[in-house]
């Protein structure tokens, strides 16, 4: 579907999703990937190629105007509405489009930057038992003293952050924060603190991100801490 005059409502509301990977009836699992400021679905899916990964089925929703919500991800909530529930909204699109092919405890959702803030949020807004969730430079939305006490729990999901301890966009300290976050809500949380990295995905990052897809097979109910 193309993209169309933005909604003020629902800014993302039809954007399209740009699919790379086997049919859905042939993947072993689904990856939502979602993109960061200024870059779009394709650009993202260039990533793909990396992570040896010919059994999962990617599914990058492109945001509207190339960009997901408008202000920091550090702003108070309301600065970034409609914006960031719209973008939230194409998560759970994405989710429910592979939902009855792929079930949610083998979709992986995954993203950069600002794609990997929306990843940590849905789930902390969604809690449930996911495939696993990869944050490359990320970390959940909102100003300093948010609180997620939710009802549900993430089962073990999976949970990777990996960031720069120096990363221009990024404090390291909401890093911190967003993990904490996550094993409070249950998950299996894997944190990686990258001395001097820039604002960009690594190889540590790839092979951890390899070998989660590698063992998220059908028929399995929990998944186990990948090593890099």
């Amino acid at each position: 579907m193309k993209n169309g005059p933005a909604d003020p409502g629902d800014p993302h509301r039809g954007s399209k999703i740009v699919w790379f990977g086997p049919a859905l009836e042939e993947a072993r699992n689904a990856v939502i990937l979602l993109h960061g400021r200024g870059d779009s679905a394709r650009g993202i899916l260039t990533l793909v190629p990396e992570l040896r990964a010919p059994h999962s089925t990617f599914l990058a929703p492109q945001a509207t105007g190339q960009s997901w919500y408008p202000c920091g991800f550090m702003a108070p909530i309301d600065r970034n509405e409609p914006w960031l529930s719209s973008a939230l909204e194409r998560i759970r699109v994405a989710l429910d489009t592979v939902k009855e092919v792929v079930p949610r405890e083998r979709t992986v959702l995954m993203g950069f930057s600002q794609g990997a803030c929306l990843a940590l949020e849905f789930v902390a807004r969604n809690p449930g038992l996911y495939g696993g969730v990869v944050a490359f430079s990320g970390g959940l939305i909102g100003p300093d003293g948010m609180i997620y006490d939710r009802p549900g729990s993430l089962q073990g999901t999976p949970v990777f952050l990996g960031c720069s301890d120096i990363d221009a966009h990024i404090p390291v300290g909401r890093v911190h924060d967003s993990a904490d976050t996550m094993e409070a809500l249950g998950g299996t949380v894997e944190k990686q603190i990258y001395p001097g990295m820039g604002h960009t995905v690594n190889r540590d990052e790839i092979m951890w991100t390899h070998n989660l897809l590698s063992q998220l097979e059908p028929n399995q109910k929990t998944y186990g801490r990948s090593g890099a």
